[in-house]
């Protein structure tokens, strides 16, 4: 099959080849997808670079996420999901068989029926941004009515942080950089959307909520601050991202706040909590809670290309089309 792949870290450009490899069997309790997009995140890029992950062996093929059609089970794996159309989650977690190729082995749990009028561009964009976004609501009991600030609410998780929390039933605010990204987080569905480069950012979410029962933050070296202010006893503020650099604790507006610090990384998450999330964003799809981001798309031969978009900061969903 083709595939892009790389056998050591380095830039996208100078390791990424595109080429014939083995077409992978599967094998107990896994199926085999046929990929129609793959779904490019900054995890990828920053796993190829050497960044996060440890030495290559023989060679690896990129990205967690796509969607694509079952064409061949193991034993174990019901003979009925042969045809279903999947979305994929942490494909190449621990595993060669990513999911920028022809085709992709996984287990079969991490195989998840797309429903019904879910776009193929849904689909791919999900994984990821779509669990980690459900963490970072889910884990200490997101209140019915409570109120969610997402910071970055344009991004892929934001975006999906957005829509997730909304249909748990929250009221929700985010903030974002400018005119562009407004328009993504409110076509989210954001109640309130605030650019946080503006004078009177923190005076407008207070206005929204005294007190934030839940932050999702990107940046928290950058954001602390501010959500320290909009904290309590009651707060959650959860980091998924080491982006920036490291926060100076400030112990004592720590304490002031008696907000709780949480920090997840996808990877360790505890499997259940992942099952969990998988359920809920299945049915988040069936209830037409949940839409796609702008697309940018790319075909395989250009997958380096496209990680390097997505290194860049590219607004939307950046997609390797297969098929």
């Amino acid at each position: 099959m083709r595939a892009a792949f790389y056998a050591q870290s380095g830039t996208a450009a100078e390791v990424i080849r595109i080429g014939e490899v083995e077409t992978p069997r599967p094998g107990p309790g896994e199926v085999r997808v046929r990929v129609r997009y793959s779904g490019i995140n900054p995890t990828d890029w920053k796993s190829r670079s050497g960044a996060t992950a440890g030495p290559v062996d023989g060679y690896q093929i990129p990205h967690h996420d796509g969607v694509g059609v079952i064409d061949e089970i193991g034993s174990g794996v019901d003979p009925a999901r042969i045809g279903e159309r999947v979305w994929l989650w942490m494909a190449a977690a621990g595993r060669r068989w990513g999911t920028a190729a022809e085709w992709t082995v996984v287990p079969s749990a991490q195989a998840v029926r797309l429903p019904d009028g879910a776009s193929d561009e849904l689909g791919a964009a999900l994984g990821v941004p779509a669990l980690t976004a459900h963490r970072c609501l889910a884990w200490d009991g997101l209140p019915r009515g409570g109120s969610v600030l997402v910071a970055g609410g344009a991004g892929a998780v934001g975006h999906f942080a957005i829509q997730l929390a909304k249909w748990m039933g929250a009221r929700v605010a985010t903030t974002v950089s400018g005119p562009d990204k407004a328009d993504l987080a409110a076509a989210a569905g954001a109640d309130l959307v605030v650019n946080y480069r503006q004078s009177g950012a923190l005076d407008e979410l207070r206005r929204f909520a005294a007190v934030m029962d839940r932050i999702v933050e990107v940046n928290l070296g950058h954001n602390l601050a501010m959500d320290l202010a909009l904290g309590g006893p009651q707060s959650v503020i959860v980091t998924y991202a080491a982006s920036g650099p490291d926060p100076e604790l400030p112990v004592r507006a720590c304490m002031t706040a008696n907000a709780t610090l949480r920090f997840m990384l996808l990877y360790s998450v505890p499997r259940a909590a992942l099952e969990a999330g998988v359920r809920d964003i299945t049915d988040a799809i069936t209830a037409g809670a949940l839409s796609e981001l702008p697309v940018h798309r790319y075909p395989l031969e250009r997958c380096a290309e496209a990680q390097d978009a997505v290194e860049s900061g590219a607004v939307g969903k950046v997609l390797l089309e297969l098929s």
